[in-house]
């Protein structure tokens, strides 16, 4: 697993470039940091042409009940975006678990929102 690091974005002063702060997914998972302001954006470019889907691990509970992870499916050349703000998946040192149904053609990054 590798450790994502957080790319602060501005809501000001035009669109940002984040596709060039992306990096490959690993293949046994990442792990980002949680809190206010900050998502997992993921691009899937896979050259098999199929879907992936991401899914960040819920190491907590909710008033002693447990709480399903969050999953997201990316179908082949699509983009999306999962926030990383609540602490249900805060896990060790502070980060969420990201893992990846395939990792070949998927590129992650995790961002934060500045004003």
């Amino acid at each position: 697993m590798a450790d994502l690091i957080t790319t602060e974005i501005f809501t000001v002063g035009g669109r940002p470039d984040i596709d060039s702060d992306l990096v490959s997914a690993s293949s046994g998972g990442d792990t980002a940091q949680v809190g206010r302001g900050l998502f997992l954006f993921a691009v899937n470019g896979s050259s098999v042409g199929s879907s992936r889907t991401i899914t960040i691990t819920t190491q907590r509970t909710l008033n002693g009940h447990a709480v399903a992870d969050a999953t997201m499916v990316i179908e082949h050349l699509d983009r999306g975006i999962i926030p990383l703000t609540t602490t249900l998946f805060r896990g060790p040192r502070s980060r969420a678990r990201i893992t990846y149904s395939g990792s070949e053609g998927l590129r992650v990054g995790v961002f934060r929102l500045r004003e």
